[in-house]
């Protein structure tokens, strides 16, 4: 069944490549962003979350809607107010969305969001699976309060999906991007212990999964958007380089030069998710990369 699909931080590292491929599926998009711009094929509704103005247009005809927006993570470092920043432009965009849907009685069917592994905090070596605890922290936090605000949703008689997304394996964007550029100048290392678990996933399976979402209304709550087979920080690091060609240095980067250079952000890199993806494999999600060898192959090949 064809939908009409609402998207918003459509500009970014997921949200381009999900237009296409919902497009090829035969669904109609819209999306929310904060200046005026052409999209082939796509109509284009403007919003400011903080002035909590949003365009009442943008909900016309919508059954689902896709929810992605959110400041950067990691592009700036984290002082209070960009915490804050980082939390209010998911939590209240998402309330600003469900305000509309309520106000217009509009018979929207499945709301579905962006989340992040983060939400499990630092937990070693433990399997994690969605039933797991959400932790402390500022990650922890942030997700717990990001999820809190997709499931307002349930409240509206939505069908709420919360993909927690891990290290996304894409070329030349996002965290694989951060990480490869010093390797390919020579200077990779380690993080930390490099004994934290990465749970990876390549962009293309990442796509696939927000379109199941899309089609099949037995995806249902939250799921860890990983890769089955998570790897240390080490063995990533090592595997980028081999694909790159590039020598490791036989040293790790020690966690107080990180927390020195990064700031609290450096809990990005050093915090440890041994995600399980044993939810999505009983829903019969197939994933197209399993190992990282073979994802790093296509994101690399020539």
């Amino acid at each position: 069944m064809k939908k009409h699909i609402l998207i918003t931080g459509a500009t970014g590292l997921i949200g381009k490549k999900l237009i296409h491929a919902l497009q090829e599926n035969g669904h109609t998009i819209s999306v929310l962003a904060r200046k005026p711009g052409k999209i082939k094929n796509v109509t284009v509704h403007l919003w400011n979350v903080y002035k909590h103005q949003i365009d009442p247009a943008c909900i016309q005809g919508v059954d689902t809607v896709i929810h992605l927006a959110g400041e950067g993570i990691a592009e700036k470092k984290w002082t209070k107010e960009r915490k804050q920043k980082i939390i209010d432009s998911r939590v209240l965009s998402a309330h600003l969305i469900h305000k509309l849907i309520k106000d217009a009685n509009a018979p929207v069917r499945a709301f579905i969001s962006a989340s992040a592994v983060g939400y499990y905090g630092d937990c070693g070596d433990e399997i994690l699976t969605e039933s797991s605890s959400n932790d402390y922290g500022f990650l922890a936090e942030c997700c717990k309060l990001w999820e809190d605000a997709a499931d307002k949703g349930k409240s509206l008689g939505m069908r709420v999906v919360k993909f927690r997304i891990g290290f996304i394996m894409a070329r030349r964007e996002g965290a694989l991007a951060a990480l490869d550029k010093p390797i390919r100048l020579f200077a990779g290392a380690p993080l930390g212990s490099g004994r934290q678990w990465v749970p990876w996933v390549h962009i293309d399976d990442i796509i696939s999964m927000f379109t199941a979402a899309v089609d099949e209304p037995s995806i249902n709550g939250a799921y860890n958007a990983c890769a089955p087979f998570p790897v240390t920080n080490e063995t990533l690091t090592r595997a980028v380089a081999k694909a790159l060609h590039r020598p490791v240095w036989p040293i790790h980067v020690p966690e107080k030069v990180l927390e020195m250079i990064l700031g609290q952000m450096s809990n990005v890199a050093l915090i440890s998710n041994n995600t399980s993806a044993q939810k999505l494999l009983d829903e019969g999600f197939k994933f197209k990369y399993t190992h990282l060898e073979d994802a790093l192959a296509n994101i690399y090949k020539k």
